[in-house]
């Protein structure tokens, strides 16, 4: 069983200047080389600009052992003997609003979230971006309250406990609810203080993230790959320069698509409608690309069936709709068409249970079938304090042919309800029959 090691990849998330990057140095025993800030923009700025990759190890619990598969790397790779070790990998993603691409990429990636809040602050508008991206790519959070070295130290517990208590409401009606939340001093002093001042909180941050189920294999010298791995590859005869960050995978497991098929669900924090023929970022895969869209739902008669999740079936027809249907929002209706009293049930907080769009991309994306799509306004003004993102669902279809309009569209049955009004300008009573 030598050399046996588990990953699990924890993403570290929150506002600008939340104390991130500082509490992935705080608990990383080993570095990779994107690695805290190591880029000169990121140092020039004083800012995290793509993901940071650090990790720490502790023994794997005992009460995983026995669960799992074993992982075998090179005998000569790995010096414990023989203890089985838990690797948490720390995703550092950045803050800033302009760089939240790179944040849902991210989140993509992992298994956990550490949500880091300033204590002093609370939560702040890409705090609250961070906690929706984790509902729809995640299962697991640690709300870490980070910097209580800030406060007065005769009113640090009495403020650690308030923050605490609007945290824990905060998380009330999400899937997040009664998650730990742990308070720490990942760089006591700030960025300026000495190095011999110790971080506060580690020990215990790092006793709830042994907790984590979720595992894969990583960062380690290895024989081979599985999915989910980071891996650092030498290669030869390659110009380093025109090399980027890229994904390994399996034959025919990634697809070029123009345009795709994707189910759709409304994130109620977006405000306003999501109306078919308007263009969103849409994130598929590690790619951020704009894409219009075009809604529908099932026939009005099938607004209650159960949701299918993973395929779409093409033999059904299906009813197009101005703008994704919700409760909140009544049906757009154009000048020259009018919705069926049926399709209009939203009106009445009658809503499908299920909904698709078809989105066509500005540009080809390559991502596997399945994936995650995340429909956001990333051009909104970051100063407002709004919900950028509009939608999440899962690529059920993609369309790989150029020509998809011709050639695949017409087996998409999608239809309009329509109604011809007319005017009766004159209405003449019937003749009496004469009489002879």
């Amino acid at each position: 069983m030598a050399g046996r090691r588990v990953n699990v990849n924890v993403g570290v998330l929150g506002h600008i200047d939340s104390g991130k990057t500082a509490l992935a140095r705080a608990l990383s025993t080993t570095a990779s080389t994107a690695a805290f800030d190591k880029q000169p923009q990121s140092r020039e700025r004083g800012i995290t600009l793509d993901l940071g990759f650090s990790c720490f190890s502790v023994p794997l619990p005992a009460r995983l052992r026995s669960s799992l598969p074993e992982f075998q790397a090179a005998p000569e790779a790995e010096p414990e003997a023989g203890e089985p070790l838990l690797q948490v990998t720390l995703v550092d993603c950045p803050g800033h609003a302009s760089l939240i691409r790179t944040i849902i990429g991210g989140a993509q990636i992992i298994d956990l979230m550490m949500l880091v809040i300033d204590v002093t602050k609370g939560m702040q508008t890409q705090s609250a971006e961070c906690l929706v991206i984790g509902q729809i790519a995640c299962q697991k959070l640690v709300v870490v309250l980070n910097k209580i070295d800030l406060l007065a130290e005769g009113k640090r517990q009495a403020a650690v406990d308030k923050m605490t208590k609007k945290m824990q409401k905060t998380l009330e009606n999400t899937k997040f609810r009664g998650a730990p939340i742990i308070p720490v001093a990942a760089k006591p002093g700030g960025p300026e203080a000495p190095e011999t001042e110790a971080p506060q909180g580690i020990p215990e941050l790092i006793e709830v993230v042994k907790k984590v189920k979720s595992m894969q294999m990583f960062h380690m010298p290895i024989t081979s790959a599985m999915q989910g791995d980071r891996l650092g590859i030498c290669v030869t005869q390659f110009d380093p320069k025109l090399l980027e960050r890229g994904l390994v995978c399996a034959p025919e497991s990634l697809h070029t698509v123009h345009a795709a098929l994707i189910s759709v669900e409304k994130i109620p924090y977006f405000r306003g409608p999501l109306q078919t023929k308007a263009k969103f970022h849409i994130t598929v895969g590690h790619e951020t690309v704009m894409g219009r869209l075009m809604f529908f739902s099932p026939a009005p008669d099938n607004f209650d069936q159960e949701p299918i999740l993973d395929s779409f079936d093409f033999s059904q027809e299906y009813l197009f709709q101005e703008q994704y249907l919700s409760k909140d929002l009544a049906p757009a209706v154009t000048n020259n068409d009018e919705a069926d009293k049926k399709a209009s049930q939203a009106t009445e907080g009658h809503c499908p249970r299920q909904q698709w769009a078809l989105v066509e991309f500005e540009k080809p994306v390559t991502c596997p079938r399945l994936c995650l799509v995340i429909g956001s306004r990333l051009d909104a003004d970051i100063h407002t304090n709004t919900c950028r993102l509009a939608f999440h669902g899962i690529l059920l279809h993609g369309l790989e042919d150029r020509n998809y309009a011709d050639s695949f569209l017409p087996r998409l049955k999608v239809y309009k309800l329509k109604h011809k009004h007319g005017l009766v300008e004159r209405v003449a009573s019937a003749l009496s029959p004469r009489r002879s």
